[in-house]
């Protein structure tokens, strides 16, 4: 019956290894066979992807891959849930792929299979809302051997909603069975965890560093803090937990930094592991808070470039964070010691609070995905749009890590989106999830990318949302698109 009614649903619109006995218990037959097969990118949704590309960016092109609404053909039942978010891709031996991705609102991790032609073909869930106790899963970052010398392992944040805010490692074959049972990583402490991103391997021989974002959102104090844990090389749970101090004198609040100036900072050790004694003796140690700080990722390319980190900080505008924390969004960038990785610089990059400035439209970065040469910035509108550089739906800019270059790729298309009866103007999408590709399925320059599409619901009053994810009956209900988009240098 739900195969069906999810059949009929869109019919109006054009458009680790312990609890896994054999791959095969995910990977099954499909896209099997002696026939070789090349990936071949094409629409596989039944909905469009609705975006307006910039004229200087007319030779990217976007490829629908996977809504809400769409139904896989080798598991009929599985639905692409609500806000789907941050997602690692891995390529198997027999040229499929396995796509681990978070679904935020029905606190869960599905996982989705691509034939060799890069067509989505089967889906399921290796972490549901029972196993993160109704804890979205926001951003994620995947451990590869080749990146970071272990792996596979899939590190998601805890951050709102449930009590389980931290860091989750989900084993990207774990058994679909076992979807109620998680593995966090307590030595990595407890925060409104948006995402725990470990850097390159070459960037400190020996060592695992992993970067936390904490999207702490207090209207009077920013205290989004940035957590750093270091350990030896595969181990997550037996090192030390720091926090960043910026040490530059004058420096109290993140605001006190002006864009394009560089201070100096030191991560300070931290001894408590719950979230609200970890938050307490951060701020006692002089700890820089950020106003939501959201997203994280390093530089690709030689030992040097590890050691280089990028920070989306969304803001949030209330009146208690004025001349404190930033309003609009900013974008850091942070260098660490060649000698001591507790070392470095901490420069803003990006200040969208600087409204005569180069990032005068951003309006919340959220995500974002650095490669070589660039850094994709993506935006989560949080609806104050108050110049009109600002009066804009969500948008996808490339910043130049070389030349400070930004521009303005694409911009959510819900006007058209919504004639198309695909949510409603006044309901602001979000672009995320944004990773990658290019080596994993041999086509240069390609990525994946997500947008929630908030105000999206079943024109039935049902839900965008798998049972075997999240069975509560008032779940968000809202649908999820995933692209791939090609053309974008790295």
């Amino acid at each position: 019956m739900r195969t069906l009614k999810k059949a009929l649903l869109y019919s109006g619109v054009v458009a680790f290894a312990a609890s896994c006995d054999r791959l095969d218990d995910f990977l099954g037959d499909s896209g099997g066979g002696d026939d070789k097969k090349e990936v071949t990118l094409e629409n596989h949704s039944t909905v469009p992807a609705f975006f307006k590309v910039a004229p200087e960016f007319s030779d990217v092109k976007i490829y629908s891959i996977l809504s809400s609404a769409d139904m896989l053909v080798d598991s009929p039942d599985f639905v692409y849930g609500s806000m789907a978010d941050g997602a690692g891709l891995l390529k198997e031996a027999d040229g499929t792929f396995t796509l681990i991705n978070n679904i935020e609102a029905d606190y869960s991790i599905a996982r989705i299979k691509f034939d060799e032609t890069f067509k989505p073909v089967k889906g399921d869930y290796v972490l549901n809302a029972q196993a993160t106790a109704s804890t979205a899963q926001c951003s994620g970052s995947l451990i590869t051997p080749e990146e970071h010398g272990f792996g596979p392992m899939y590190l998601s944040g805890g951050e709102w909603g449930g009590s389980s805010k931290g860091v989750f490692a989900t084993d990207p074959y774990k058994s679909a069975s076992n979807a109620s049972v998680a593995s966090m990583l307590p030595a990595m402490g407890q925060w409104s965890t948006e995402n725990a991103v470990a850097i390159g391997k070459d960037a400190f021989p020996g060592k695992t560093i992993v970067f936390i974002g904490d999207d702490n959102s207090d209207n009077e104090v920013p205290s989004g803090q940035l957590g750093m844990y270091i350990g030896n090389q595969g181990d997550l749970n037996n090192g030390k937990l720091y926090t960043l101090k910026v040490t530059s004198e004058g420096i109290e609040y993140e605001m006190d930094m002006v864009e394009g100036e560089t201070y100096d900072v030191e991560f300070v050790e931290m001894q408590e592991r719950a979230i609200d004694l970890l938050d307490a003796e951060a701020k006692e140690k002089g700890a820089m808070g950020f106003s939501r700080l959201e997203d994280i990722d390093w530089r690709r390319g030689t030992a040097s470039a590890q050691r280089e980190l990028y920070m989306a900080v969304t803001g949030r505008k209330k009146d208690g964070l004025v001349g404190k924390g930033t309003l609009y969004g900013r974008v850091y960038k942070m260098v660490l010691d060649a000698d001591d990785p507790t070392k470095g610089t901490i420069s803003c990059v990006l200040d969208g609070d600087k409204l005569d400035g180069k990032a005068k439209a951003f309006h919340s970065p959220d995500n974002i995905l650095v490669t070589k040469n660039y850094a994709y910035i993506q935006e989560d509108p949080n609806g104050y749009p108050d110049t009109p550089d600002k009066d804009h739906f969500a948008q996808l800019y490339q910043y130049n890590l070389n030349t400070g270059e930004i521009k303005t790729i694409l911009e959510c298309d819900q006007i058209a989106a919504s004639s198309n009866g695909i949510g409603s103007p006044d309901r602001n999408w979000e672009i995320t999830g944004m990773i990658d590709i290019s080596k994993t399925i041999g086509i240069k320059d390609s990525y994946i990318m997500i947008t929630q599409n908030h105000g999206w619901e079943p024109a039935d009053g049902s839900a965008f949302t798998d049972p075997l994810a999240n069975p509560d009956p008032n779940s968000r209900k809202e649908g999820s698109q995933m692209f791939v988009v090609t053309g974008l240098p790295n």
